[in-house]
């Protein structure tokens, strides 16, 4: 059943958005309509479980957030001093806000672990920067995307533990070589990204920033180093939870593990990252209230369909779990007899598939041990599989139509969604499956 209300609901989004050319917004709540009744006499109650889970999600805030964080800081002249520092230092290359996306990704996704978050983090201020380098909103959203989803890739990441939480691996492999591994593997996955933006720069003729616009370091680091500070907004969170701080707060008998849990960077970071900004504006922030009041509906038309759009697919893959949509690719995947490349192969797409609904912990949690099991009873080495598996479950971020990092970058450029689904697949997810692949057989050493 499970597949089955898949299909439905990807086949209303594509029908309502491509044939009815009608907003996502309203394609992902017919989406999730769609498929209820398909709980029979549970229809109401997963109904109401996918409502409650989604109104609880914190990429949802965080997608709004981010698109309201973008406004402020355009609007108070912060992106302009940022990218000014950011241009006098890589401007005369090719590209070079989306290469500072990558190098930005791949060092916060070590850190954070978290695909969207990465995604917010690096690309609140790369994907201005994209904007004036006249990328297409589209493709520089994919790229944003494509990038962010490197959390998952890079160790130290929630992914790593949750494979080596699994009885089997542990036995089997070490900390350390998987550890190594993964950054091997990781780092296929960083070429490929910047392979992806050499390709866009190419296919959209972007040029270097004119050596004219460019001021001297020293110039637009004295005009603009207070724009720096709006970084608070990520490190602080970044810093409590990870790191030595983290480790005291943890021994802090009133505070511990469960004050530790309780700070969510995908709520904080934007949320810092706008107090910040009104801090820096200074006497061009609105004051009294009708100010506010003003700022804040000039900025609500950004809001509406990328809000609804992932308030409404989130609710969605909470209910094409409980209809048993990865159960159903576990039996899929351990009920079929093939060679063991095609047994790989058939593996991989199954976990991006469940990626897609899903998050990549999730995935894992759910497919991670019994997909690990069938590659090493197929013959691969426990480490292969075990990062071969972790390598399909990194396509999350990239995987329509409930991935998180998707409405954030969008929201931070102005893009449309929907006509970012078809460049992740093909550019990004396809290749991280044939790169998880490549691992698997051999072909790519780790």
């Amino acid at each position: 059943m499970g597949i089955i209300a898949l299909v439905i609901f990807v086949s209303v989004l594509v029908f309502w958005s491509v044939k009815l050319k009608r907003n996502l917004g309203e394609a992902a709540l017919i989406g999730f309509l769609a498929i209820v009744p398909l709980g029979g006499s549970q229809a109401f109650a997963l109904f109401m479980q996918g409502i409650e889970f989604a109104s609880t999600f914190s990429v949802l805030y965080a997608a709004i957030a981010f698109v309201f964080m973008a406004y402020v800081i355009d609007k108070f002249g912060i992106v302009e001093r940022l990218l000014a520092i950011l241009n006098s230092l890589v401007g005369r290359l090719p590209g070079a806000p989306a290469l500072m996306d990558a190098v930005g990704s791949s060092v916060m996704g070590t850190l954070s672990g978290g695909d969207s978050g990465n995604t917010a983090a690096t690309g609140s201020i790369t994907g201005p920067w994209m904007m004036r380098n006249n990328w297409n909103k589209e493709i520089a959203a994919s790229v944003m995307v494509g990038n962010g989803g490197m959390a998952s890739a890079l160790p130290p990441t929630s992914s790593m533990f949750i494979i080596l939480g699994f009885a089997p691996v542990a036995a089997a492999i070490t900390t350390g070589e998987f550890f190594i591994a993964l950054l091997i593997a990781g780092a296929y996955q960083f070429l490929h990204r910047l392979i992806m933006i050499g390709y866009f720069v190419k296919k959209q003729n972007i040029k270097a920033f004119p050596p004219d616009s460019l001021n001297p370091l020293s110039v637009s680091l004295k005009d603009g180093w207070t724009s720096i500070l709006i970084y608070l907004g990520a490190i602080i969170p970044l810093v409590l939870t990870i790191g030595p701080i983290s480790e005291f707060i943890m021994n802090v008998p009133t505070l511990g593990e469960e004050a530790l849990d309780s700070i969510d960077i995908v709520i904080w970071i934007p949320t810092l990252m706008i107090a910040i900004a009104f801090l820096l504006a200074g006497k061009s922030a609105p004051r009294s209230f009708s100010e506010v009041s003003a700022f804040i509906q000039k900025s609500i038309p950004r809001f509406t369909v990328i809000g609804a759009l992932i308030f409404f697919a989130v609710a969605s893959s909470e209910v094409l779990t409980s209809l048993g949509l990865s159960d159903n690719i576990v039996y899929m995947m351990s009920s079929v007899d093939t060679p063991a490349w095609l047994t790989l192969l058939l593996i991989g797409i199954g976990v991006t598939a469940i990626a897609g609904p899903l998050t990549s912990t999730g995935t894992l949690t759910a497919v991670g041990l019994v997909s690990y099991e069938i590659l090493a009873a197929s013959g691969f080495s426990p480490l292969i599989s075990a990062v071969a598996v972790m390598t399909f479950a990194s396509t999350s971020a990239q995987m329509p139509p409930a991935s998180g990092s998707i409405y954030i970058a969008s929201g931070i450029v102005g893009a449309r969604p929907e006509k970012t689904f078809v460049m992740l697949i093909v550019y990004y997810a396809c290749p991280v499956v044939l790169i998880g692949w490549l691992i698997g057989m051999g072909i790519l050493p780790i």
